[in-house]
């Protein structure tokens, strides 16, 4: 319409917002999916998100980071940040069993101060992670979980179809299942494998999706 601003008719998607790419909700997600899109909802101010590599944590986390105006920060580079920067501030720690033990137990009092809620993501729940002071240990062990599972049949497709979208390559649904089957249950394996089937430069199609998983089996 003639009212919108000229910027606005120039703004390129050239990079999609995190909460924009594709996120499908099975049963490996959504509890997690539910818990973030409601949180912080007043049941603490600190909450832990984790899962195994390639789940999607990281992405889920950052939907919540963006969708609140969280500061995202990663494992060690929490020590690096002016605490006065954080008050009263949300806070997302990715990696948050790298961080260490005093910015960890700084960053969890500032949201119990009254600061804002603080979301942990890491590959094990909180009560596995290594740590050596005893009030860390106990406020560690009293944080909330939600966990995030592998990626299920239904997730797993979608990541494929999704990386595969994004070179315009269009496999039949034999493909896909094919490569489901066959792929680690991970979104890393699976970004893996469409490379290599794209960089072959030729028609996707299940003997040669078997020839790259071969390949790919070889050399780990």
């Amino acid at each position: 319409g003639q009212g919108r601003p000229p910027q606005d008719q120039l703004r390129l998607p050239l990079e999609r917002p995190v909460s924009d790419q594709t996120l499908v909700v099975s049963d490996s997600n959504a509890e997690a999916v539910q818990v973030l899109s409601r949180w912080p909802d007043g049941a603490g101010a600190v909450l832990a998100l984790h899962g195994p590599a390639g789940s999607g944590k990281s992405r889920l986390a950052a939907a919540w980071a963006e969708r609140i105006g969280a500061v995202p920060l990663n494992g060690a580079e929490a020590a690096l940040m002016d605490p006065l920067e954080l008050e009263g501030r949300p806070v997302l720690l990715d990696r948050a069993a790298d961080a260490d033990d005093e910015s960890l137990f700084h960053l969890i009092n500032l949201a119990h101060a009254g600061g804002g809620p603080l979301l942990l993501a890491a590959r094990s729940a909180p009560r596995q992670w290594a740590v050596a002071l005893p009030d860390l240990r106990s406020r560690l062990d009293a944080v909330r979980t939600v966990a995030i599972a592998p990626p299920d049949d239904a997730v797993l497709s979608a990541i494929l179809r999704a990386r595969f979208a994004e070179r315009s390559i269009a496999p039949a649904d034999e493909v896909i299942d094919y490569l489901v089957r066959r792929l680690d249950r991970s979104a890393e394996a699976a970004a893996l494998a469409v490379e290599r089937l794209d960089a072959l430069h030729r028609p996707v199609t299940r003997v040669l999706a078997r020839q790259v998983l071969d390949a790919l089996d070889a050399e780990a």
